[in-house]
């Protein structure tokens, strides 16, 4: 696992010299049961990985995430910070609008490791994502997606039942 982090790093590495445009999303999250949040993410969009590809982009997000289960009088919030690498693949166009498949796979740190009455085990786990992005706006400065997230510590430590949660996000690029 520790070889297959690193060769991800260091496939990615270069990227972090290319100049690219900053940006911001604001992610709302609804999860198993009554679980609801909000996901405030810095994003660096660092353009196409030729070496692999020009039509394969790549973004870094750096996130705070606030999740809250339950009733208002007795609920359980948990707060999570997650940077990721996120890959972005033009698929199709609705009405002229890019449409964009995104897939990443990051780290993040959960505050509490019980949660909606689940026990992650570590603080540490992975943060995957899958998406579908739409770009609008006189120079596509405007992404609406809808994302599926789950956290999950890859199995390095028992019980390991993941959590599972749905994104309606907005972003854009300066």
């Amino acid at each position: 696992m520790n070889r297959l982090i690193l060769s991800l790093c260091l496939l990615l590495l270069p990227t972090l010299s290319v100049a690219g445009n900053p940006g911001y999303s604001v992610d709302y999250i609804r999860g198993e049961g009554d679980v609801e949040g909000i996901k405030l993410a810095a994003r660096y969009n660092a353009g196409p990985l030729s070496y692999i590809s020009d039509d394969i982009l790549l973004y870094w997000e750096a996130s705070v995430n606030f999740w809250e289960y339950g009733a208002e009088d007795n609920h359980d919030t948990d707060f999570v910070l997650a940077v990721s690498p996120v890959l972005v693949k033009q698929i199709g166009t609705i009405k002229q609008a890019p449409l964009f498949l995104e897939a990443g796979i990051g780290l993040s740190l959960i505050e509490d490791t019980t949660f909606a009455g689940k026990d992650v085990s570590t603080h540490y786990q992975f943060e995957d994502r899958l998406g579908l992005m739409m770009q609008f706006g006189n120079n596509n400065e405007h992404h609406v997606a809808v994302r599926y997230f789950h956290y999950s510590n890859a199995g390095f430590k028992k019980p390991n039942p993941g959590l599972d949660f749905i994104a309606l996000s907005y972003q854009r690029e300066f």
